[in-house]
């Protein structure tokens, strides 16, 4: 038995590359991205009543993962990379089928167009669905997961004089709260939790259209170097 799934829309994110997206949704709230419909999605009758809805489910496909062998057991990062659990039990993108599920907050509707924030989506992640967040079926108080019993206590992050000037800079030309996204996203501390980083070794990720340096100048701080600006394929 197979099915064939057609992407709904394509989310435009501010994370273009793997490398520090927070590992779930809403850790970081400036996180923005746009998920365009494709017709005929993207028509006024497809979106009624989403005025009335503050968060939602994304279906979507791990289009970046990689498509090796399937395997029964895999390594989380929450879980410092090391011990092994069964797939099912784990939100890893190497999965028997390349499908996630993300709660995002709707910020608006633009011309077809759902404005978002809280992601944790990869620039051209394609969608397959979308369903409203329903808080008293959704929001369970009795559920638990000890693998995960809390988020991960964040980490500091610090700025060097330069990075604060380039992230103020940079933020007024995107229009958003580079500043925040940046802190928000390394404060969940995105290297492996097996490595002890030498104070000397950088770090680089890409938000929206910039590349963010940073290092540990202690195992429990992060001190954001610089920020530049580079050229993305198109």
């Amino acid at each position: 038995m197979s099915y064939t799934l057609e992407p709904i829309g394509v989310v435009h994110s501010c994370f273009s590359e793997k490398f520090a997206i927070p590992r779930q949704p809403q850790l970081a709230p400036a996180a923005t991205g746009i998920l365009e419909l494709f017709p005929p999605y993207n028509q006024p009758e497809a979106l009624v009543g989403l005025e009335h809805v503050s968060h939602l489910w994304l279906l979507f496909v791990f289009h970046a993962a990689d498509s090796g062998p399937k395997h029964l057991r895999v390594r989380p990062p929450r879980l410092g990379g090391n011990q092994r659990i069964g797939v099912f039990a784990s939100r890893a993108t190497h999965r028997p089928n390349p499908l996630g599920q993300s709660v995002v907050k709707l910020e608006g509707i633009v011309d077809g167009k759902l404005l978002l924030s809280g992601i944790d989506l990869l620039d051209g992640t394609p969608v397959l669905d979308i369903k409203p967040y329903v808080p008293y079926a959704d929001a369970l108080p009795e559920a638990r997961n000890d693998l995960a019993p809390a988020p991960p206590a964040p980490i500091l992050v610090e700025w060097s004089a330069l990075a604060l000037t380039q992230a103020d800079e940079h933020g007024e030309r995107l229009c958003t709260d580079l500043r925040g996204l940046i802190e928000q996203c390394l404060a969940q501390d995105p290297k492996p939790a097996y490595q002890q980083p030498e104070p000397s070794r950088e770090y680089g990720g890409r938000f929206w259209d910039l590349n963010v340096r940073w290092h540990y100048p202690a195992a429990d701080c992060i001190r954001v170097i610089d920020i530049q600006q580079v050229n993305l394929p198109d």
